[in-house]
């Protein structure tokens, strides 16, 4: 057991934000925490890491165990470049690669042979120390940062580059980075998926799943939890329950639940209520009076159970239309965008949308995306290109940054300002559809939660009644029960809905054709993001196999959104054509990796041969060995530069 936190308790004032909270982790164990925003999850994380006191119960851990905590949103703020701040983390084994630097100096030395006694202790030194920096990954830090970099979206920025300079987002990126080099014993992450695109997430997903250690995340993202914990331990009513699964696994487990125990609840009261009825009946009947008084008695024994509580207030809405598009609702022929200073973002983007249709646009971040959809509203200028709207369309847009909310409103202004004309009533029952009650109406929105202010922008949205949505990533700062209302909402939804979504299980659950942007067009793909993986590999899976068939290398296409624009004439061939030079890109990838690998260990050799008697008492060995490691090294730095700009393609 690595850690276990034991009646945990927590106010803030006289309000309890925890009580009674009990948790264990174990080696290796993967534990999801979850409850709606406000529950206490990263109270709770951050008391377990020590960054804030608690008023009650206790916390058990080794003293061996080293935990590392990355709190929500938290970028990591430095005077370094990338690469130093990264190879920071591994200052313990470059400290210990300079000593040994030293002491291979010094054992080269002739002059040290004079004194046999201090010799054979400088060679001790040097065998042990050696061996701890190979034990402890020395060989590997470097393919290991430039394994993390690369997969958490820092593959194409230079080593140098300032960490200043980065965009908020970017320095929560590279602060997980860090953390995962760290690989501590623990890791606690606090919705470690913000700011991720999917590609970024399926990456982080895969190592955390071969993660050596154990992990605590907390994350509003069902498909990572389903991909990644084993456990589940909900906060909910300042009190925590442990379920064995993942998070589609608790789901069912928590109905289950609270169907059984309704179930119970219901026959006692059935049985309360027929013991009650005989009491009254016959209490004062001679014949029956002593029946009644041993019901009545049984009644008075009975331990009766609670009404079970079902979900914590949830927010209730749905998206009606005030009337019909027509069949065509939207035309988007050959759009180009470009910034100023001239950047291309995209070009020759096509797509049409039809009444009723669900579609999902997804792409790496930064390809665009919300750039695209800010054209379609008239709010950005392409480049070139046409944009159509069929008739009778009423549009309606969620902006993920909330920008046209006013922050000097309250709540109730907000809505009101927007809808001058409806009853203050009517505007107050819709906020207490949205979780807004009482004097909450009269919070300023630069007062709110991101979770709060999402929902002040539904509620606008919903007023609307637009038979056209536009959502531009409308399930960032909701939490878990909320992203299912939504869900609901949406999928009851009569009108035409284009969304930009990261959460890959609301793309699964509401997605019918997904649109993948890329900076030459787009491709298209019939069904969610399950079926859109799975064509994915199918395509790859038919690239190989052409590849096997024909051999040889080929040119690659323009893009991969030009392969598709050739559907059904010669869409096989594009798509073997561009598919085959990346599976060559791949392939030289994985020998460049395995000759990494086979000189890190040959260096990692010459070490050790450098620290036996026969070697470091003939002065012309030592020199040999220490040449051939300089060699050795020189190779893997050619190896490497050409596996980083593989990466980086």
């Amino acid at each position: 057991m690595l850690l276990q936190a034991s009646g945990i308790r927590k106010l803030y004032g006289i309000e309890p934000v925890l009580e009674g909270i009990n948790l264990q982790i174990l080696e290796r164990e993967r534990v999801g925490l979850v409850g709606v925003n406000g529950a206490g999850k990263s109270t709770l994380l951050q008391i377990l890491a020590g960054e804030i006191s608690y008023d009650g119960g206790q916390i058990y851990k080794s003293k061996e165990t080293t935990i590392g905590y990355l709190a929500q949103n938290s970028g990591l703020q430095s005077n370094r470049t990338i690469w130093e701040e990264m190879l920071d983390v591994f200052s313990p084994l470059i400290e210990t690669e300079k000593e040994l630097r030293l002491l291979e100096q010094q054992i080269a030395d002739p002059s040290q042979m004079d004194n046999p006694k201090k010799y054979q202790e400088l060679l001790d030194r040097y065998a042990i120390r050696s061996d701890w920096f190979k034990d402890h990954g020395g060989y590997e830090m470097e393919t290991r940062i430039r394994s993390v970099l690369h997969g958490m979206g820092f593959g194409s920025f230079a080593p140098d580059t300032p960490i200043s300079t980065l965009s908020g987002g970017q320095k929560t990126r590279l602060a997980l980075a860090r953390i995962l080099l760290l690989a501590p014993d623990l890791l606690m992450l606090d919705e470690p998926t913000n700011h991720l695109d999917i590609a970024t997430l399926t990456w982080l997903e895969d190592y955390l799943r071969s993660y050596s250690g154990a992990i605590l995340v907390v994350s509003h993202d069902r498909y990572f939890l389903d991909r990644l914990v084993t456990t589940i331990v909900e906060i909910e009513r300042h009190q925590s329950k442990r379920y064995t699964g993942n998070y589609s696994r608790y789901i069912d487990l928590k109905a289950a639940e609270f169907e059984s125990a309704m179930k119970q609840y219901e026959k006692q009261q059935d049985e309360i209520a027929r013991l009650e009825d005989f009491v009254q009946k016959n209490i004062v009947r001679a014949s029956t009076t002593k029946r009644a008084q041993s019901r009545r008695k049984a009644l008075d024994k009975m331990d009766r159970l609670d009404k079970p509580m079902g979900d914590l207030k949830k927010a209730v809405f749905s998206f009606g239309v005030e009337y019909m598009t027509g069949k065509d609702v939207l035309q988007v022929k050959d759009l180009a965008v470009s910034f100023s200073p001239p950047k291309r973002l995209f070009s020759k983007v096509s797509f049409d949308l039809h009444r009723g249709e669900t579609v999902a646009l997804i792409g790496p971040n930064g390809i665009g995306k919300s750039t695209l959809l800010k054209c379609l509203i008239g709010s950005f200028r392409q480049e070139s290109g046409s944009i159509h709207w069929g008739t009778k369309v009423k549009l309606g847009y969620y902006d993920q940054e909330q920008t046209n909310l006013n922050p000097a409103n309250t709540v109730l202004e907000e809505l009101w300002s927007e809808y001058p004309h409806m009853e203050e009533a009517r505007i107050r029952t819709v906020l207490g559809n949205f979780l807004f009650s009482g004097e909450d109406v009269l919070k300023k929105i630069a007062a709110l939660s991101g979770g709060e202010k999402a929902r002040v922008a539904l509620a606008k949205l919903m007023l609307l009644e637009a038979n056209m949505l536009i959502l531009d990533e409308p399930t960032n700062h909701l939490d878990l029960y909320s992203k299912e209302v939504l869900e609901s909402a949406l999928i009851d939804y009569e009108g035409t809905l284009l969304f930009i979504s990261h959460d890959r299980y609301f793309l699964n659950k509401m997605a019918e054709r997904i649109i993948e942007l890329h900076p030459q067009g787009v491709e298209h793909f019939l069904g969610n993001y399950d079926d859109y993986t799975a064509k994915k590999q199918e395509l790859e899976e038919l690239t190989q196999e052409a590849l096997e068939a024909a051999g040889g290398s080929v040119s690659k296409p323009e893009n991969s959104a030009d392969a598709a624009e050739k559907a059904g004439v010669n869409s096989f061939e594009a798509d073997k054509q561009a598919k085959r030079e990346e599976r060559n890109r791949q392939r030289r990838l994985a020998a460049l990796e395995e000759q990494i690998q086979e000189l890190e260990s040959t260096i990692a050799e010459l070490e050790t041969e450098m620290t036996k008697p026969e070697v470091f008492q003939d002065y012309m060995a030592l020199q040999k060995h220490q040449q051939d490691q300089e060699a050795k090294k020189t190779q893997l730095d050619e190896i490497f530069a050409e596996w980083e700009t593989l990466v980086s393609d």
